[in-house]
């Protein structure tokens, strides 16, 4: 019986688009295999990041800048990288390069890192958005690599990437008390994150997912199932965006007080937290936090 439901559910009319079988996702030379077993070393690389944490503080900035550097490195030289289109063109026979591959393991070991730790790191308001946030990237990562939507994979990650070495270096001036620093890699980061966040990632890769599949292949379950969680992340880069839009304001204003994603709650609860918190470089709190991609 159990044979029988997952015959069902890895049924390749689900999950596959022009009447391709699993089989077909496989290439002759060799060059081109998946399999969920090829992510499973993900799971102790989470719990090495999260050792890693408490190794040292800027860990989280290294690991941007290691990504950042290893996606351009990926990617550079692939036409996809410059015409999206590209991303779809000999599917499903494409061949998964070694690179793509531990591109994809480090990042999801990462996120799942993040998912393991964000239990015990600060609850604030938008613990929730960060939970589903991490949930929905683990599902894109592991879905796409079984079903080779790697291509577009890589440009999901690497988009992700860029700005979020910018949130850290600002943190680490707020650690250092560097204010003129911190707050201009702030806004440095706000103006990428809009960019990457607000107009590449909704306009070329959420397209290139929506509009150009549909010029191969009819519409297939995969095919809404993928790019409903394709909008739940842009829905939730727009609530970032705008507490960072919140956050901007006042730091151009000179008005830095609280954190926007304080838990309203604790603080009620805390009167001498909150009025400590108050009482302190508000901007400094706000970059300790734990925020998450």
């Amino acid at each position: 019986m159990l044979q029988t439901v997952s015959d069902w559910f890895w049924w390749d009319r689900i999950w596959l688009p022009c009447n391709y079988t699993w089989d077909d996702l496989q290439n002759s030379e060799g060059n081109g295999a998946v399999a969920p077993s090829q992510l499973y070393v993900t799971i102790p690389l989470a719990v090495l990041f999260m050792a890693l944490r408490f190794a040292f503080e800027s860990w989280r900035f290294t690991f941007y800048l290691g990504a950042l550097v290893g996606g351009f490195a990926v990617l550079y030289d692939k036409p996809w990288f410059y015409d999206v289109w590209e991303v779809w063109v000999g599917y499903p026979k494409q061949a998964v390069l070694d690179s793509q591959y531990w591109y994809y393991v480090m990042e999801l070991g990462f996120y799942w890192s993040l998912l393991f730790s964000v239990a015990s790191d600060v609850r604030r308001k938008d613990f929730m958005v960060q939970v589903i946030h991490h949930l929905a990237t683990i599902f894109l990562l592991n879905f796409s690599w079984n079903v080779k939507y790697i291509r577009m994979g890589t440009l999901t990650l690497l988009v992700h990437d860029v700005s979020d070495i910018l949130l850290e270096a600002a943190k680490m001036c707020s650690y250092a008390d560097w204010k003129r620093s911190c707050d201009a890699l702030f806004i440095l980061f706000a103006v990428v994150f809009v960019i990457t966040r607000l107009i590449i990632f909704p306009f070329w890769i959420i397209y290139a997912t929506v509009v150009y599949p549909l010029y191969y292949c009819p519409r297939f379950f995969l095919y809404y199932f993928f790019n409903m969680i394709m909008f739940v992340l842009q829905f939730l880069h727009i609530y970032w965006a705008y507490l960072i839009f919140r956050m901007v304001k006042k730091v151009v204003s000179g008005n830095m007080s609280g954190d926007d994603r304080s838990d309203k709650e604790e603080e009620d609860s805390d009167g001498s937290e909150d009025q400590r918190l108050t009482n302190g470089d508000g901007k400094q709190h706000i970059l300790n936090g734990q925020h998450e991609r």
